[in-house]
């Protein structure tokens, strides 16, 4: 199991950015792993944002994210980040991040999950 530990989560009116951050803390090799964000908004299911690589070189978003959001990781911290840009209401969620040892945007192959931070976006 990984040990994954999110910041970064706030109130921002909507058109602001927010920087989320995840942090792996059991010591495993991380870049090993594949990482993603997911949402989940009161009363919905969890919906895949966004994934990365193990080495950084490939990235994959939701379309209604794409242009807007990007993900980036930095293996010698053993950080994941999820920059958010142009913020929207609907973006509104509790974020969570997760690794994976696949290449994936299915929640069932990521097997290891941060605790969430809440993103709240104001009209």
């Amino acid at each position: 199991q990984v040990q994954l530990v999110e910041s970064g989560g706030g109130l921002v009116q909507a058109g602001g950015s927010l920087r989320l951050s995840c942090a792996e803390a059991s010591g495993r090799t991380f870049s090993t792993f594949t990482m993603g964000w997911f949402r989940q908004a009161p009363g919905k299911g969890r919906e895949f944002v966004a994934r990365i690589s193990g080495s950084g070189l490939t990235t994959y978003f939701v379309d209604s994210v794409k242009g807007r959001f990007t993900i980036s990781r930095d293996n010698a911290k053993k950080t994941v980040y999820l920059q958010m840009n142009s913020l929207k209401p609907e973006d509104t969620a509790v974020y969570y991040c997760a690794a994976s040892p696949k290449l994936s945007y299915r929640d069932s192959d990521y097997n290891s999950w941060g605790q969430g931070t809440q993103v709240t976006v104001s009209s």
